[in-house]
């Protein structure tokens, strides 16, 4: 097995759980109230390292209690804490998020040092020598910096997988580097401009985005699965049907656990069917990162 480095956000989630999501200046009485590890980067590094991939994580936190609180959680799950940044001046990261009775949700994000995140912050160490087969990225750092680690781990032969949330347009030369890329449909349609709603449209923005230089491309589906188009394979790999309660870190689990298949030496096609079926035990539970199953739950 390889090691996986992530690169990524880290926030503390504020969950609220309801019977429905209030409309724009509707107040609505809420149930539970918790807080839960979260961020898109450190969801997805707990979710490889819960899954069994040897992982590193980088990201920048405040000089505070959320931040210190992060690290630890980091490390009790086995993760590689050493190179995560403090800023001095910006608070950590913080998400407020509403789930109904569904378990729909919407979520609101203050960056804090997530978004002080440069390329300065992140050794050229990591990139070079065979540390790292794999370089797990998201958007909710500066863009910059995902093009700097991007473009930096490529040229040392690391491949580069970019789950491009939040959804945002991306620059062709980021996209030139990316070993696979793994958006949901509404991602998939801000970057190639295709609406996506079925396999012909899935595959007719794989294939512009395979044109703009991705070598692999995964598309999720919700609980359809995911398409998948890769000089190997080109389909769909369905999903599996289960109740949800919450899908707030699907996507994360997602591609955590296609790093840990990819680091495992499974193609892609394996790697995704062994993704859906860790991303559809997530939704069944509350919460970001307390939602990751770990290896021993995932059955053949």
């Amino acid at each position: 097995m390889k090691k996986i480095l992530v690169i990524g956000s880290s926030n503390t989630d504020m969950v609220i759980k309801t019977d429905k999501l209030p409309a724009p200046g509707e107040t609505v009485l809420g149930g539970t109230f918790f807080m839960n590890p979260g961020g898109k980067g450190a969801n997805q590094a707990v979710a490889a390292a819960r899954l069994g991939g040897k992982v590193t994580f980088i990201t920048k936190v405040g000089n505070d209690l959320f931040g210190s609180q992060t690290i630890g959680i980091l490390k009790k799950e086995g993760i590689d804490t050493k190179n995560i940044v403090k800023d001095e001046d910006s608070p950590s990261g913080v998400a407020l998020i509403t789930v109904n009775s569904v378990g729909e949700n919407n979520i609101v994000v203050a960056p804090g040092a997530n978004g002080t995140l440069q390329p300065g912050d992140i050794s050229g160490n990591h990139f070079s020598g065979d540390k790292y087969e794999i370089l797990l990225l998201q958007l909710e750092i500066p863009v910059m910096t995902v093009e700097y680690a991007a473009l930096t781990a490529a040229e040392n032969g690391i491949k580069v997988i970019l789950n491009p949330a939040p959804a945002q347009k991306l620059h062709d030369y980021l996209l030139k580097h990316i070993w696979l890329i793994t958006p949901d449909q509404t991602e998939a349609e801000i970057i190639t401009g295709i609406k996506v709603t079925n396999e012909s449209s899935a595959e007719a923005a794989a294939t512009i985005l395979k044109k703009k230089g991705v070598k692999n491309v995964i598309i999720t589906l919700s609980e359809k699965g995911a398409f998948v188009k890769s000089d190997e394979f080109t389909g769909i790999i369905p999903g599996i049907s289960v109740e949800a309660v919450d899908t707030t870190a699907a996507g994360d689990v997602f591609n955590g656990a296609v790093a840990v298949a990819l680091s495992e030496g499974k193609t892609l096609e394996e790697a995704v069917f062994f993704a859906n079926k860790a991303a559809g035990l997530s939704v069944t539970r509350l919460g970001a990162q307390a939602s990751a199953p770990y290896r021993n739950e995932i059955k053949d």
